[in-house]
Order: C-alpha cells, then sequence, then structure tokens
C-alpha cells in the first residue's frame, strides 16, 4: 500500500512558515526581556498589547493586568528593578498559526540578596500582523509567593491548624 502525500497551495506549507516565523518572534521577546532590553522587547509588540497573568495582585501588585505599550513597559521595568538577572529555558513551544504556547523555567535574582526565584509558567501567545497582541501567563503562585516573601507557607497555614467558622 503506498501513500499519497498532498501537495498544493493547501497543505499547510505556508502556514508551518508562519508558526515558525511565530515561534521565533517570542524567542526573540523572551531575549530581549531576559537581556535586559524592555524597549526591544515592546517593539515586538502591537501597541494595545494585552497582559494578563493569573497571579496574586496582593501580593505581586505589578503583575495585575496590563494593557497597552506603556502599562507592559511599567510592569516589565518594575520586574527588572527588582531582579538583577533573569534567564530562561524552553523545554516546550508550540505554535499553530497565529498561536503560540510556551512552557518555561524561569530564574530571577533578586536584587535584594542575591537570591534566585525559580518557577514554571505556561504561557499563551497570540500574534496579530507579526507582533505579540496578547500575553497569558500562568503561574504556580503558591511556590511563587513562598520564594518572593522567603516564607514556608505550607508550614505557616499548618501552625495555625484549621479555622472554625
Amino acid at each position: 500500500m503506498q501513500l499519497e502525500m498532498p501537495v498544493g497551495p493547501n497543505t499547510g506549507g505556508d502556514n508551518k512558515m508562519v508558526e515558525q516565523l511565530n515561534r521565533q518572534r517570542v524567542l526573540s521577546l523572551l531575549d530581549d526581556f531576559a537581556a535586559g532590553d524592555v524597549e526591544a522587547a515592546l517593539e515586538r509588540c502591537t501597541d494595545d498589547i494585552d497582559f494578563l497573568s493569573h497571579a496574586p495582585i496582593d501580593i505581586l501588585p505589578h503583575m495585575g493586568p496590563r494593557r497597552g505599550r506603556a502599562e507592559v513597559r511599567e510592569m516589565w521595568k518594575t520586574v527588572q528593578e527588582r531582579y538583577s538577572s533573569l534567564r530562561y529555558e524552553v523545554p516546550i513551544l508550540i505554535a499553530e498559526g497565529d498561536k503560540v504556547a510556551a512552557y518555561l523555567r524561569t530564574f530571577f535574582t533578586k536584587r535584594s540578596n542575591a537570591r534566585v526565584v525559580q518557577f514554571d509558567m505556561a504561557v499563551f501567545y497570540t500574534l496579530r500582523e507579526g507582533r505579540i497582541a496578547q500575553i497569558r501567563e500562568i503561574i504556580d503562585s503558591f511556590d511563587l509567593v513562598q520564594q518572593v516573601l522567603e516564607i514556608d507557607i505550607a508550614a505557616v497555614l499548618a501552625q495555625r491548624g484549621p479555622h472554625e467558622g
């Protein structure tokens, strides 16, 4: 039995090229941000970039929803002010059309004491006309808050015991 491979304009060839470009666009954004070049990272975004991180904004207020380059710039600069170096690994990066999904392992070094905060997150990007138009982050916020505050929250909760209503 011989399988025939489809050929022609609708076989996904053009789509694969766009997906590879979009993968590279996301990696370039991450590289710029990790290098501390917020302006270069913002150039890879649309003017109306829509950012949302599922993180506890009462503890990490800079991580709240942001819309537009000015708000995202402010947030990213706050991150850069708090951390002296940023590094990331991308174990998984998948592109489909104008959407890119990434599993990131990040390492941020705190300026205050040089402690490294390491956390994993899933990030979903939507691109429009070659620029990143939307970023959605899902973070293990329990782990992140423990590291940022340098507190074992589970131990604190265990000491308090169950609350009676």
